[in-house]
């Protein structure tokens, strides 16, 4: 896949009580899908943002490697200070699950993580798409009101239920993992489905 790193940074925006979707414009933030070589300033930027989970670098190479079309890379002067990665599930393809999003603690405040995922769901890949879902642990509610507000701009319901157990899942190692689910709903003015899948 050709990098391309000149994508003006926009977004899926609901506007006030409608359900009209209009662009909005982040100054000097550029979004865009990642490259294979952005794996490494990825792997650096989730090392900068506890709690989040760290991958090793090749995991995150192969993310934007083969998950490019379904994750999101935010730049600001050349730093990449955002990330989400998500891909299409094999047995439901009208949802995506989101992975991680990720965001440099100098860029939080403005909502990006919300945008990385709205930008996603914008792009023809995702035509067809009319849920989404993501887990989160039960102490991270900055995670939780990101995608409370997702929720929000989709004008969809939105539900938390346990998927893997602290013990019974994860060996007593981990917190456990709620599934946040997201839909139906749809997106306006996107384009017809990528039959190149």
């Amino acid at each position: 896949m050709q990098c391309s790193r000149n994508r003006k940074f926009v977004s899926i925006e609901r506007e006030l009580h409608d359900r009209k979707f209009a662009v909005e414009l982040l100054n000097d933030v550029v979004i865009r899908p990642p490259c294979v070589t952005d794996g490494a300033s990825v792997n650096a930027l989730i090392a900068r943002c506890p709690p989040l989970d760290r991958n090793s670098l090749y995991c995150n190479l192969l993310q934007c490697a083969h998950f490019s079309a379904t994750s999101a890379l935010a730049e600001q002067e050349g730093k990449v200070i955002g990330f989400a990665s998500g891909y299409r599930l094999p047995d439901e393809p009208e949802t995506l699950f989101i992975w991680q999003v990720a965001v440099d603690r100098i860029a939080r405040g403005r909502a990006l993580g919300k945008h990385l995922i709205l930008d996603i769901l914008s792009r023809p890949v995702c035509a067809g798409v009319s849920m989404l879902k993501t887990t989160v642990t039960q102490s991270n509610s900055a995670s939780q009101a990101m995608f409370d507000k997702t929720a929000a701009v989709l004008d969809a319901p939105h539900r938390r239920t346990l998927l893997f157990d602290r013990d019974r899942h994860l060996g007593g190692s981990h917190s456990s993992e709620f599934l946040i689910s997201i839909g139906p709903f749809q997106i306006p003015g996107r384009d017809k489905p990528d039959r190149r899948r």
